[in-house]
């Protein structure tokens, strides 16, 4: 079985494949491998939202095998499409893929449809980091006011993860850099903990994976 998930940025691929290393590793010995892609440079959110569901179709009509997810980040809001929650954003992603469906004349194959899955980072890749509170206070070499709400997930599209990551890192003389600091962090973190720490939209997403 191949498993595709396509997010949105180097970030998001590079630090998926530290934290969930152990889980991808597992599930290869079981026969299934789970990978992670990039979109292509440009709206790499819209991309996600619309290009996805239509390159989706495509592999798994050549793949009976296949699964594929698109796994956006919540934030910016009303992107491609009017949304701002979670559920919102699923049901926008599914019904662009069954309007492709349709317009190929494959929208009464269920098998297709089974194989097609949304779940998101909410708000983006950084909530995990603001979850991974101890790697996160031993890359910043000190220790850590929290400036996040708790859960983790229930930041706003006002202050998304990622800013609030931002100013962690300029508050101890430090810049950020996603695709250095994202697979750092939460490389040397437990993914299960992540998991539990972010209950809304990551757990359903490691859940699945783990179910597979």
């Amino acid at each position: 079985m191949k498993v595709m998930v396509y997010v949105e940025g180097p970030s998001d691929k590079l630090a998926m494949q530290e934290l969930l290393h152990p889980l991808l590793e597992q599930k290869r010995q079981a026969g299934i491998d789970i990978n992670f892609f990039e979109t292509p440079e440009g709206d790499r959110k819209a991309s996600v939202l619309t290009k996805v569901p239509i390159r989706a179709i495509r592999i798994l009509q050549n793949n009976p095998d296949a699964i594929v997810i698109a796994m956006p980040d919540l934030y910016p809001r009303d992107k491609a499409f009017k949304h701002s929650t979670e559920r919102e954003l699923e049901k926008g992603i599914l019904q662009n893929f069954e309007v492709e469906l349709k317009r190929r004349g494959l929208d009464n194959d269920p098998r297709l449809k089974a194989r097609f899955k949304v779940f998101c980072f909410k708000h983006d890749l950084e909530v995990l980091i603001l979850a991974a509170e101890e790697a996160l206070e031993s890359r910043l070499g000190s220790p850590l006011t929290r400036s996040w709400k708790i859960p983790v997930e229930d930041q706003n599209h006002n202050n998304p993860p990622k800013r609030v990551v931002e100013k962690l890192f300029e508050s101890c003389k430090d810049k950020y850099k996603d695709t250095i600091d994202a697979p750092l962090i939460l490389g040397a973190t437990e993914y299960r903990i992540i998991k539990e720490r972010c209950p809304q939209c990551f757990k359903p997403f490691v859940e699945f994976l783990e179910g597979l």
